[in-house]
């Protein structure tokens, strides 16, 4: 509609202009006029104010001036009824796409909400939608909202400000990832997420070291320094380069490459007997090895025994290829 309704304002713009210039030449030629009496006389024609000619028409020019002011009028007329179209059409589909995402994000629950749409943002995204994790992106650059806004789900506003946290579904969020480039504004995200949904997991972005603790009193669960982390990551290239090679591999997506996934022990729930690691058996029945252990209490052991007992509320670690992990997936039905 909205194409369409370019398409219209062009073909008016042109038929104006070509109705100008119809003007200019024909007092420039009929009448004599100057180059700037013509345009004069041609405008004021068109617009139908009432002034007085520059000089007394003769009956050719007259005749030559009625034509003028019908064309004149039927064209402003098209014309003032496609900008009109236009504005009305473009205000309707903005009212149509902000209730379309408002039902959307109010039919959300237990997801991410984003705040910042910028490198790291961005490297969010990407991870959250391999996943398949259900996100809503805050962001108040409107460019990047409309050459993003197919693929992700955006609300437009400072995230600094209640209202738009609120209207991003917080109160239902599960997770948010305050990754802005300003380490006060993520401590001000992070201060008014923590009192919006005391239950909501907070990971955020920090730039300065000493910025990092101010953060986590805010109420942040996690803390990332990218610069920090990248820095060791490069190091750690030149110290133990083939392990770090093979680590970046195992978070990488696709058909060739391992991958890591981990699982809640209430996943295989009354399909298999889950009082060990050795019950599991996964390695026989999906190919998958687990590699690790997180107790209730949020204790992580590596590389855990087979007799090591599993209770309720703990997690596993797996490792497999993509493959191996999608069976995992759908032969214990997890989402």
């Amino acid at each position: 509609m909205i194409k369409l309704s370019r398409s219209k304002i062009y073909v008016a713009s042109t038929l104006i202009l070509a109705v100008l210039l119809f003007g200019v030449l024909g007092y420039r030629f009929i009448s004599d006029y100057s180059w700037i009496d013509a345009f004069y006389m041609t405008v004021i024609t068109m617009a139908t104010v009432g002034y007085h000619e520059v000089q007394p028409l003769d009956n050719t020019a007259k005749i030559f001036t009625i034509f003028l002011i019908l064309a004149s009028v039927f064209i402003l007329g098209y014309a003032i009824s496609v900008i009109t179209e236009y504005i009305l059409g473009r205000n309707s589909l903005e009212l149509l796409k902000t209730r379309k995402v408002k039902n959307k994000i109010n039919s959300l629950s237990n997801h991410v909400v984003l705040c910042g749409y910028g490198r790291n943002g961005m490297q969010a995204a990407e991870r959250l939608n391999a996943y398949k994790k259900p996100f809503v992106v805050i962001e108040k650059n409107k460019e990047v909202i409309e050459k993003y806004e197919s693929d992700v789900l955006f609300v437009e506003g400072d995230a600094t400000d209640d209202q738009i946290l609120l209207d991003s579904g917080i109160e239902k969020a599960q997770y948010l990832i305050a990754a802005m480039p300003d380490d006060a504004a993520n401590l001000f995200v992070v201060l008014s997420a923590r009192q919006l949904n005391h239950n909501l997991f907070i990971i955020s972005r920090a730039s300065l070291l000493n910025s990092q603790r101010k953060i986590v009193l805010a109420g942040a669960n996690k803390v990332i320094m990218p610069d920090k982390i990248g820095g060791d990551h490069m190091a750690s290239l030149v110290v133990m380069p083939d392990l770090i090679t093979f680590m970046d591999k195992l978070s990488v997506e696709g058909v060739h490459t391992t991958n890591l996934e981990e699982v809640a022990i209430e996943e295989f729930a009354g399909q298999v007997d889950c009082n060990s690691l050795r019950d599991l058996d996964l390695r026989n029945r999906t190919g998958c090895t687990i590699i690790g252990y997180i107790d209730p209490e949020g204790e992580y052991i590596i590389n855990p025994e087979a007799d090591l007992q599993l209770q309720p509320k703990s997690k596993v670690i797996v490792l497999g290829r993509p493959e191996q992990i999608r069976k995992l997936n759908e032969m214990f039905h997890i989402v």
